[in-house]
C-alpha cells in the first residue's frame, strides 16, 4: 500500500465536482473581462527564483539538477513565469496584455489549513497600463467572481493600501531604515504580538519610539493624517494614486467592496504600488483568502522594456474555506442527466439513445459492465441520474421505453421513435 506525500492531495470526483464549478466560475468572470487563457511550464529555471531572492530561497522550493545538468525548479508562483513569457515576445503583444491562467504550483513549507505543498491558484494579470482603472479592473474581477460563487459584501473585503505610503513615511524618520524588512514587519503585524511587531521595525533600523510612532499613524489609516505625518511628494502621490483606484473602483462596481488598510502590505519586494488583500469579513478564516497589487518594475528586471503591470492570484484552497463557511460551497456530488438501463439484448437501441441525448449535451451513463436491472438502478441512484431510460426487451418488442423520475418514482412508456426527439431535455412528463 503507497501513502500520499504530505502536502500534497487527492480530488475524488466528488470534490473535483465542486472544485471545477468553482474554477469555471472564476474563469468564465475572466473571459467576460477579455483576459485570454495562458498555459505555463511545470518546471523552470531555479535562477528566475534565486537571482532575486538568493539562494536560500532554494529551502522552500522543490528543486533539482536535471539529467542536462540544469537547476531547474517546479514552479512556486506564476509571476515570475508570466514575466518571461512578456519579455520574449514583448514587441509582438498588443497592450494592454490580460493574461490569466488556472494551474498547480509547488512549494517545500509547513503544511497547515488552507496550505498544502501543492496547491492551485488562478492567476489574473494586465501587462501595459499604469492607469488607475487597470487596478480597478482586477479589484471589479475578483469582486465579481467571489459575488459569482454566491458570496455576498457582508462575507468579504478586500483591505487596500499603497506600497509607496509605507516607504514615503519610512523615508521621513531620521535613521537608516531597510525599507523592505520595516514593509515585511507591517505585512507580519496582525500575526504578532505588538511587542514583537516593534522589535521587527526596531531590527529594520528604526528607533524604539520611531517604531510606535510609525505603527501608530500606520494603525489610524487616515490618508490625510499620514499625508500631514509625512508631507513629502511620494506620499502625496502614492494616496492620490490609491484614492483614483478607489474612484475607479466605484464606477466598475467593487468600492464597496474595498477598505482603506494601511497595515495591509504583502510580503514579496517586487509590489510597487496600490495592494489588496481579500480577508473573510468575520475572521473565521483566521489568514488572507489572497492578495494581489502593482509590480511595475518587474518586467523591466527580467530584461524587458519598462511595462507596468498589476494582478490577482486566488488561492483554491483559501478559497474554499471561505465558501465552505458561508455556504456557497458546490455540492460534493456527481450528476447524471440520464442512466439508460439495459435489460436483455438490447444494446444497438440503448447505445443509439445515449448517442442522441449526447449530441443534446446531457451527460449520459449507461451499463458497461453486465450488471441485472437492480444493480444498474442501484448505481444510477448512486451516480445521481435525475432520470433513468429503461430499454428492455419486452419494452422495445411494444416499440417502447420506460422512463423513470428518480426523485419522484414516477414512470411512463413513449414510443421509441419519439425519444428522445427534438426536446432539449425530455422526460416523462413530456410523454405523459
Amino acid at each position: 500500500m503507497y501513502d500520499r506525500i504530505k502536502g500534497f492531495r487527492d480530488f475524488y470526483p466528488g470534490e473535483m465536482a465542486a472544485r471545477r464549478a468553482t474554477i469555471d466560475t472564476l474563469e468564465d468572470a475572466a473571459r467576460r473581462y477579455g483576459f485570454r487563457e495562458v498555459a505555463t511550464p511545470a518546471l523552470e529555471r531555479a535562477e528566475l527564483w534565486t537571482d532575486k531572492s538568493g539562494d536560500e530561497i532554494v529551502e522552500e522550493l522543490y528543486s533539482f539538477e536535471d539529467q542536462g545538468g540544469r537547476h531547474v525548479a517546479m514552479t512556486p508562483e506564476l509571476t515570475p513565469t508570466v514575466a518571461r513569457m512578456v519579455v520574449a515576445k514583448q514587441q509582438a503583444l498588443s497592450k494592454p496584455i490580460k493574461w490569466f491562467s488556472t494551474r498547480p504550483f509547488w512549494r517545500y513549507e509547513q503544511v497547515q489549513q488552507g496550505r498544502q505543498r501543492e496547491f492551485y491558484q488562478t492567476n489574473v494579470d494586465i501587462f501595459g497600463s499604469s492607469e488607475p482603472e487597470a487596478d480597478a479592473e482586477i479589484l471589479a474581477w475578483a469582486a465579481d467572481a467571489l459575488t459569482g460563487l454566491g458570496l455576498t459584501g457582508d462575507q468579504f473585503e478586500f483591505r487596500i493600501s499603497h506600497r509607496d505610503v509605507l516607504g514615503g513615511v519610512l523615508e521621513t524618520f531620521d535613521a537608516d531604515v531597510d525599507v523592505d524588512d520595516a514593509i515585511r514587519a507591517v505585512d507580519k503585524s496582525d500575526k504578532l504580538e505588538t511587542a514583537e511587531y516593534h522589535d521587527l521595525l526596531i531590527g529594520a533600523g528604526l528607533s524604539a519610539d520611531q517604531a510606535v510612532e510609525f505603527a501608530d499613524i500606520v494603525s489610524g489609516g487616515d490618508l490625510e493624517d499620514v499625508k500631514a505625518f509625512a508631507d513629502t511628494e511620494r506620499v502625496d502621490d502614492a494616496v492620490e494614486n490609491l484614492q483614483a483606484v478607489l474612484s475607479a473602483a466605484e464606477d466598475f462596481g467593487a468600492r464597496e467592496y474595498c477598505t482603506i488598510s494601511l497595515e495591509t502590505a504583502r510580503g514579496l519586494d517586487y509590489y510597487t504600488g496600490v495592494v489588496f488583500e481579500c480577508f473573510d469579513s468575520t475572521g473565521e478564516v483566521s489568514r488572507s483568502i489572497f492578495g494581489g497589487g502593482r509590480y511595475d518594475d518587474l518586467i523591466e528586471s527580467f530584461g524587458g522594456q519598462p511595462t507596468p503591470a498589476v494582478g490577482v492570484a486566488p488561492g483554491h484552497a483559501t478559497l474554499s474555506l471561505l465558501c465552505q463557511r458561508a455556504g456557497v460551497w458546490p455540492d460534493e456530488e456527481v450528476a447524471t442527466d440520464y442512466y439508460v438501463l439495459q435489460i436483455g439484448d438490447t444494446r444497438p437501441e440503448a447505445a443509439r439513445i445515449c448517442r442522441d441525448l449526447r449530441e443534446n449535451g446531457h451527460v449520459v451513463e449507461t451499463d458497461v459492465a453486465g450488471r441485472s436491472f437492480g444493480s444498474q438502478l442501484n448505481y444510477a441512484d448512486s451516480i445521481n441520474a435525475e432520470t433513468v431510460v429503461i430499454v428492455g426487451e419486452q419494452d422495445l418488442a411494444n416499440d417502447e421505453v420506460t422512463i423513470k423520475d428518480m426523485e419522484s418514482g414516477d414512470q411512463t412508456q413513449v414510443p421509441v421513435e419519439r425519444f428522445p426527439g427534438d426536446t432539449e431535455r425530455p422526460t416523462f412528463a413530456d410523454f405523459d
